[in-house]
């Protein structure tokens, strides 16, 4: 099973490097950076620049605030100068970040990133075959491409596209027209993988053609663990809050529909509007913690992600330690992992 890094959404440019290179020297085989606090392209480049082997991307980076071509750009570039190192990920975020905090449009995300995955395609193809640039689809129009300012071909131009996704529609799109599925913090139960994410991943590869085999599933989890059991619990605790704050957001709650836990998201829906931040951790229970939230320390935290995992994936996330003190216990963690 290969393991990946996963920065922290609020980790500034300036940390990046630094936190790859440990990535790298603990035998990560790769770094998710984020696209939230600073921007995801510049994270993905420093923490290229900072390594030599492992592979980078930005497992959501927030697509409709941006247009495709300035995204193919920027792409190309990182995959032109780092090789198969870096692969690009595209999420398409909520409609209040989208409207109000990037000034964009909302339309239904599921159609409108189909567009958009094959637009970069296009673009893709053009600059590295030739093949005239003439995508036209409902939301985006690329006709135009001057000789003088197309990029050059490059070494490595099939560049895997990842797509994130939480609801039926997205997760159709992601086996339709990507390379995998980036799964999202709040719906990587086994169960939910299994019967409803799975399902529809296959079913948007039917639809192209393909089968479940070509699309890949990468699990963006977030783990309770720590030296002991005490570590362990505090770093729970830490996570009920932020599931608390996650679930608040209705985008997120297919998997509470699921679970028959529709009335949690809508009560912390409703603290938030009030503003009762502080009362939002215990809406989550330890039954939907022991659900969404592997846990165990760092001797036992392999066999745990192995067992949720191994039958559904072959990537999984886990993050550093604050204290680069524990690195020689995740070092093995990601040992036993490979195993």
């Amino acid at each position: 099973m290969k393991v990946w890094a996963t920065a922290d959404f609020r980790m500034p440019y300036r940390e990046v490097g630094a936190y790859a290179r440990r990535a790298e020297a603990l035998g990560f085989d790769g770094i998710k950076v984020a696209d939230q606090v600073s921007d995801g392209f510049l994270n993905a480049a420093a923490a290229l620049g900072a390594t030599s082997r492992i592979q980078v991307c930005a497992p959501a980076l927030v697509a409709f605030a941006r247009s495709p071509m300035i995204v193919a750009i920027a792409a190309w570039d990182l995959r032109g100068a780092f090789g198969e190192r870096f692969e690009l990920g595209l999420g398409p975020q909520v409609r209040g970040n989208i409207v109000r905090r990037y000034s964009g449009h909302w339309v239904p995300p599921a159609p409108r990133m189909r567009e958009y995955v094959r637009a970069l395609r296009a673009i893709f193809d053009c600059w590295q075959n030739g093949t005239p640039l003439h995508f036209e689809g409902r939301h985006y129009s690329f006709t135009r491409m001057q000789e003088f300012v197309k990029p050059p071909p490059i070494e490595h131009p099939d560049m895997p596209i990842i797509v994130a996704g939480i609801g039926p529609l997205m997760t159709a799109v992601a086996g339709e027209v990507g390379d995998a599925l980036a799964t999202h913090p709040t719906n990587v139960a086994p169960r939910f993988i299994r019967e409803r994410a799975l399902p529809q991943l296959e079913r948007g590869a039917t639809r192209a053609g393909r089968s479940l085999k070509d699309v890949g599933l990468r699990i963006n989890c977030l783990s309770a663990t720590g030296v002991d059991e005490r570590a362990t619990r505090e770093s729970r605790e830490a996570l009920r809050s932020i599931m608390a704050t996650l679930f608040s957001t209705p985008s997120y709650w297919p998997i509470l529909e699921f679970y028959g836990w529709q009335d949690r998201g809508a009560h912390l829906n409703r603290l938030v509007r009030e503003g009762r931040w502080r009362d939002l951790p215990p809406i989550i229970t330890d039954e939907m913690l022991d659900t969404l939230i592997p846990a165990a320390p760092y001797g036992g935290i392999a066999d745990v992600l192995r067992e949720r995992y191994e039958s559904l994936a072959d990537n999984v996330s886990f993050a550093l330690p604050a204290d680069p003190a524990l690195d020689p216990e995740v070092a093995r963690v990601v040992s036993r992992l490979h195993g």
